[in-house]
């Protein structure tokens, strides 16, 4: 029994060494080993994609399809952190699980990036309106994603969105020095892109006929609109499987035939149950505004990034705020 034990040991080392011969002989020639990052949501993924580049292999914990404010990390996930050399999250609002994650990590590698270092984090109030406190009820319990007073989603303003660039870029060189010139030009090239697609968003929302945009969903687009000067109602706070009260959406009916609006608003990988429930009792068409939190597995087969997604965000508020084309 203990020459099969041994015969086993002797075997399995022989695979390990043998997979780590090919794993050398694979690398680059230069022989650099590329960075294992691990990104929370989408957006700090595609961020991190495009400043890396090819010096880093960048993974997305959160799997396509997934809601962001449901999403509970596993054992699995903790492996990955554990074994990664830098770890991207948004901020503590947005991933309130991070810290008790991160107290479970014993890697002394790991870097650790907040990106919302530098960002002036707004309350969770209505941009042109004070939000009912009772507009939104849950369902028998207090859930672990709701954000409290605080609104996480900075990353819908493109001026945070280039601050999240420099301090995911910052995270890269304290990891890799040697790409520090790399790192940089490839922050700035990105940062280039967000300035034109933020001075396309000012310069279209600035023509419209209407200054107000209704949402059926959970309160995400605060920072979107502030940028753009715009007011903005949703259904209610907290996380997307809360319920705004009947109340709340009378309130919103009201809003929409006081001001003539015509469109409401439902957001990705939500059922849009309530903003179905405003257009069928008001006539109003129904677009999508979409958060960026996470994509659907459809839309990450066919490329979508970022600035695709809030592209398209920018085409569909045109179109619900009824802007002048110049």
């Amino acid at each position: 029994m203990k020459q099969k034990i041994l015969f086993c040991s002797i075997i399995a080392l022989a695979v390990l060494f043998s997979a780590g011969a090919c794993q050398k002989k694979e690398q680059p020639v230069t022989g650099r080993v590329k960075l294992q990052v691990i990104t929370t949501l989408f957006p700090l993924y595609d961020f991190t994609k495009n400043i890396a580049g090819d010096r880093a292999d960048v993974s997305l914990l959160l799997p396509p399809g997934v809601e962001a404010h449901s999403f509970e990390p596993k054992a699995g996930d903790m492996v990955k952190i554990n074994a990664a050399d830098l770890f991207i999250y948004t901020d503590k609002y947005m991933e309130p699980w991070v810290e008790d994650i991160l107290k479970g990590v014993d890697s002394k590698k790991l870097i650790v990036v907040d990106t919302s270092k530098g960002v002036t984090l707004l309350e969770a109030t209505e941009a042109g309106g004070h939000h009912d406190q009772e507009g939104a009820r849950h369902e028998g319990h207090k859930n672990n994603h709701d954000h409290g007073k605080i609104d996480p989603h900075i990353w819908l303003d493109l001026g945070n969105a280039q601050k999240m660039v420099d301090n995911i870029a910052n995270g890269l060189i304290e990891k890799d020095p040697a790409g520090k010139d790399y790192y940089t030009k490839n922050a700035e090239v990105y940062k280039a892109k967000l300035d034109e697609l933020d001075k396309r968003f000012r310069d279209s929302l600035s023509t419209c006929k209407k200054d107000t945009f209704i949402h059926g969903g959970h309160f995400a687009f605060n920072y979107l609109a502030r940028r753009y000067h715009l007011k903005y109602f949703s259904a209610y706070h907290g996380s997307p499987d809360s319920e705004p009260t009947p109340k709340r959406i009378i309130e919103l009916k009201k809003k929409m035939e006081e001001l003539g609006i015509h469109y409401v608003y439902f957001e990705e990988l939500i059922t849009p149950r309530v903003s179905e429930v405003i257009s069928r009792e008001t006539g109003a068409t129904l677009l999508q505004l979409h958060g960026v939190h996470n994509i659907s597995k459809e839309d990450m087969d066919k490329g979508a990034t970022f600035l695709s997604l809030m592209e398209r965000n920018l085409e569909n508020l045109k179109v619900g705020l009824q802007c002048q084309q110049k």
